[in-house]
């Protein structure tokens, strides 16, 4: 403890610590006066630590303290065992961590001599709630829905264990000993036996180190994706392991130099919130590719084939740079700033070698890709050979703002809601988007010889934007018609 009595290390010492100040007793005199004369440090395949100390009341005394089912065993003498078992047993089925704590007084000079003296004698066990954070149930709901199978390994007991699982939404009525292991179990079964199980195994109490980067091990032999999370010294070796390992903010620095994320927040929460941006960044990436995809298909097309109708190309070098300017930065950069949506959250998760561009883009970009350069085609038919600089500029006018009113369907691929939503969330979207029609404004009016443009009417303007503006509508009416099949 500090100062101003705050926990600063171990969370299990801090909590004993503050439960001696609670009642009266100051621990700093008490440690001071004794001397430490040697100590076993706790391993998870010890499960407990001892300190041989001289206390200059009590002589030397060997302290020991650890999980309490090992600790019971070393112990005798004491009272009705079975009630100390049962009561063990009902804070262990409350989510509470517990301790045992006994001693010994010996006249030996390390521990290990003094445990092997005889039994110790029993001091009691100690329960310390370490209660679930009120956003974790959530969180983990969130990532159960996303298709993110949650796995806890933890040195706590079957029970704790099973109601720490209970408590965040993990372990259910339907659950049975198939979904649970300790870590004893786990090492006794083959790599065989196990890998038919680690995708429904959902908890492991008791676990060692090891069984944690051999669980990590066996599910990315099953293909499985793996983040690990942990805070300890130990935990480092299936932090490096896994594909994604995250460390806590609090945790130590051997963790956090394993890792390849820190939590400083040390919240399961901000997991599925980076799975979010995460998923989303991805669905951006998509909704850029199936744009730019979907205008390089029409004007590569309508540059080859329009030729055909003609000796003057229905788009001049001046526009197409424009119109790369289009696709490219200001495409960019209208996509990309969309924001997170949780809606990414009900979909199940890709494969790792799943290529980029999916089936029901390629769907999108054929078939509108088809529908555009129909409709373009249409136009150049229509204004037969003779094509003259005032149509040329409607041409030109109708092929940018087909691809305006796409970036709203691009907007709206994969998501499950109009492209009017998160109006406010998507400022810089609608901020390109009116820099498009201004500058594809500017250009038709004032672009003359440079831009081969003449200036267009109001009337044949509100024709454009309006008969353009069905593409969008078109894919509004796609999209809730898919929303309702879903429903």
């Amino acid at each position: 403890l500090d100062a101003d009595a705050r926990v600063i290390g171990n969370p299990t010492e801090g909590a004993l610590l503050l439960w001696l100040r609670d009642r009266g007793v100051d621990y700093a005199p008490l440690r001071d006066a004794a001397r430490v004369v040697d100590q076993l440090t706790f391993t998870t395949e010890r499960k407990f630590m001892a300190t041989l100390v001289e206390s200059p009341t009590e002589g030397r005394v060997l302290y020991v303290k650890g999980a309490p089912e090992i600790v019971l065993e070393r112990c005798s003498g004491f009272g009705d065992k079975e009630e100390v078992v049962r009561q063990l047993t009902a804070y262990q089925n409350m989510a509470m961590r517990t301790l045992g704590l006994a001693y010994r007084k010996t006249e030996a000079d390390t521990c290990k001599q003094a445990l092997s003296e005889g039994p110790l004698a029993f001091i009691g066990i100690a329960a310390i709630s370490d209660p679930v954070r009120d956003d974790v149930p959530a969180a983990v709901g969130e990532c159960l829905d996303a298709g993110i199978a949650v796995k806890i390994v933890t040195g706590d007991t079957p029970a704790t264990a099973k109601e720490i699982g209970r408590q965040i939404g993990l372990w259910t009525a339907e659950d049975t000993d198939y979904n649970h292991l300790t870590g004893t179990e786990f090492a006794a079964m083959s790599d065989e036996e196990l890998l038919g199980r680690v995708q429904a195994l959902k908890i492991m109490s008791r676990a060692r180190p090891l069984d944690k980067q051999r669980l990590v091990r066996l599910l990315q032999q099953r293909g499985e994706v793996v983040a690990v999370t942990g805070d300890g010294t130990n935990d480092a070796p299936a932090l490096n392991f896994a594909q994604v390992g995250l460390s806590m903010g609090s945790g130590t620095s051997v963790a956090k130099e394993a890792s390849d994320i820190t939590l400083m927040d040390d919240s399961f929460s901000s997991i599925a919130t980076a799975v979010m941006w995460g998923r989303s960044l991805y669905k951006n990436i998509q909704r850029f590719v199936l744009f730019q995809l979907t205008i390089n298909f029409v004007a590569i097309v309508i540059v080859l084939l329009g030729s055909i109708f003609g000796s003057q190309l229905p788009l001049t070098v001046t526009q197409m740079l424009w119109v790369n300017l289009i696709m490219d930065t200001f495409a960019a950069l209208a996509l990309a700033s969309l924001p997170p949506s949780r809606s990414v959250m009900r979909e199940k998760p890709r494969k790792n070698n799943d290529f980029i561009i999916t089936r029901p883009m390629i769907r999108s970009i054929v078939g509108l890709g088809i529908v555009f350069v129909a409709a373009l085609l249409g136009m150049l038919a229509w204004f037969g050979q003779g094509i003259t600089p005032y149509e040329l500029s409607v041409f030109f006018t109708v092929f940018v703002m087909l691809q305006f009113w796409n970036m709203f369907n691009a907007k709206g691929f994969g998501s499950r809601s109009t492209v009017c939503t998160h109006m406010k969330g998507c400022s810089a979207f609608y901020g390109v988007l009116l820099l498009i029609l201004v500058g594809q404004i500017a250009i038709v009016t004032w672009g003359g010889d440079v831009f081969r443009t003449v200036p267009i009417t109001l009337r044949d303007w509100a024709i454009i934007v309006g008969g353009t503006s069905l593409v969008m509508w078109a894919g509004e009416l796609s999209r809730w018609i898919k929303r309702r099949q879903r429903a």
